[in-house]
């Protein structure tokens, strides 16, 4: 099975926004045939108080480096509308272009 991961920006959006774009990127890949790896990372080990109790200063950076780790189990990356403003997902890009994945952008 190919497998895609999600970029898609999340700053100053609200949950139902967050999971609509989710869901609509999700069925895009499916029609493609991809099998999506997880990148909304929500279980007690990412939450806010858990991060800062082991210790983690940078919280956007550790969840970019989990991002990039579930990166290298795909074929190719799946980038939602605004991308090219959040920070993170300039730097998923980087790093997906620079290893050769597929780079798929959100149509309308």
């Amino acid at each position: 099975m190919i497998k895609a991961m999600l970029s898609q920006p999340m700053a100053g959006k609200t949950d139902e926004e967050i999971i609509a774009t989710r869901e609509k990127a999700i069925k895009a890949l499916e029609a493609r045939g991809y099998e999506i790896v997880n990148t909304l990372f929500t279980d007690e080990w990412y939450n806010r108080e858990n991060m800062e109790k082991r210790g983690v200063v940078q919280i956007p950076l550790c969840f970019l480096a989990k991002s990039l780790e579930n990166m290298s189990l795909c074929h190719a990356v799946y980038f939602c509308k605004g991308w090219e403003q959040a920070r993170g997902c300039r730097l998923e890009h980087d790093a997906a272009v620079a290893y050769g994945l597929t780079v798929i952008y959100e149509e309308d």
